[in-house]
């Protein structure tokens, strides 16, 4: 139903579902993980969901700022509006992410699912605190990156898509949020030049993902080392 409901574009009936497998998921025992295609399927509908409302406050942050002053007080509740969407989808993938990870046993071998829950959860926060400057949000999203990447940086090999995205998206991080642009580029380039060391050993399946999560982590660095102002860099699902 998740993947009709993706080819349907229905993407908060596709959130839907999957909260209900993951919950199905919570009940059994011993408790299930979720395989790949379907942490895959998860990631997808949530950032299709959450997307919009993140490109609607972009652009009503935008209207704040230029609008005239008889304005103001309509586009505030018309952004409080978004906003409030925004923390409800972003707190409920938090949840699930959380009793997901909680669900993997210290000991298990799966490090690429661990640092996929690790890095999603990573996103969400970094999405509050893009709206949200008054509740850490920012700060907890560097801890549970920095967690992810200490994971990736030793069990999952550069070239890795999932290490690739982790990277893309732990420096945009850095750059937009934390506003550490020197960290947030050297982050960028020391995973993009690891992948190119290790091209070779690039498997058919993932050649797709990781060479475009490479080109995004290159168009990322080009455009913050230029003289542009309002910088915003790409990031990955």
């Amino acid at each position: 139903m998740a993947r009709t409901a993706e080819s349907a574009e229905r993407y908060d009936d596709m959130c839907k579902f999957m909260r209900e497998l993951v919950e199905w998921a919570d009940q059994q025992e011993p408790k299930v993980d979720l395989v790949k295609d379907e942490r895959n399927l998860l990631s997808v509908a949530y950032k299709n969901v959450i997307g919009l409302r993140r490109a609607s406050w972009r652009t009503l942050e935008g209207e704040r700022e230029q609008s005239e002053e008889k304005n103001d007080e309509l586009l505030a509740l018309f952004k409080r509006q978004v906003e409030s969407e925004l923390s409800d989808i972003c707190t409920d993938a938090l949840d699930l992410l959380k009793q997901l990870e909680a669900n993997l046993p210290e000991n298990s071998s799966d490090d690429e699912a661990r640092v996929f829950y690790l890095k999603m959860t990573g996103d969400y926060y970094r999405y509050l605190a893009e709206s949200v400057t008054d509740q850490e949000h920012d700060k907890k999203a560097a801890d549970f990156y920095d967690k992810a990447f200490k994971v990736a940086e030793t069990e999952l090999a550069p070239i890795h898509p999932l290490r690739l995205g982790l990277a893309l998206n732990y420096s945009v991080c850095f750059y937009e949020i934390l506003k550490d642009k020197q960290k947030a580029c050297k982050l960028a380039k020391d995973a993009f030049d690891d992948a190119i060391k290790k091209l070779d050993q690039l498997e058919e399946d993932d050649y797709k993902d990781s060479t475009l999560i490479m080109q995004l982590l290159r168009d990322n660095l080009t455009l913050w080392t230029s003289n542009e102002e309002n910088e915003e860099g790409e990031e990955a699902a």
